[in-house]
């Protein structure tokens, strides 16, 4: 599986984006799919997962009630809808894929896409 981040950029605090996540492949439908991000000179850090058909969702606190994390296999993408941004929110995310559901574990994706800047200015 190869999967293509998109849709970072610069926004003021309190505003909003949408990541998207492409994956290429047959079977996306069968990949827990979650989003991490690594902000300067820290370690990359898990903010949403979701499983395989989309029923189950889980949060990183920091982000809980201002992200949604969502996904289409029919087009292969998942997505993550970013509001409320704040400063801290600033860090390259990336989207990864793995089997079974454990979303927080970092070291059991076995595919990582390259990942998109996101920088919130206050």
């Amino acid at each position: 599986v190869q999967l293509q981040a998109s849709g970072g950029g610069l926004v003021q605090a309190g505003g909003s984006l949408r990541l998207s996540c492409g994956a290429s492949g047959r079977l996306f439908g069968t990949y827990v799919m979650g989003w991490f991000r690594q902000a300067p000179g820290k370690e990359r850090e898990f903010v949403s997962g979701i499983d395989e058909s989309g029923g189950r969702v889980e949060y990183a606190d920091s982000v809980k009630g201002r992200f949604t994390i969502s996904r289409d296999n029919n087009h292969n993408m998942v997505y993550l809808q970013l509001d409320s941004l704040k400063p801290e929110d600033t860090a390259r995310y990336y989207c990864g894929a793995r089997i079974a559901w454990r979303p927080r574990t970092i070291e059991e994706y076995y595919y990582w896409g390259q990942g998109t800047l996101v920088t919130v200015s206050s």
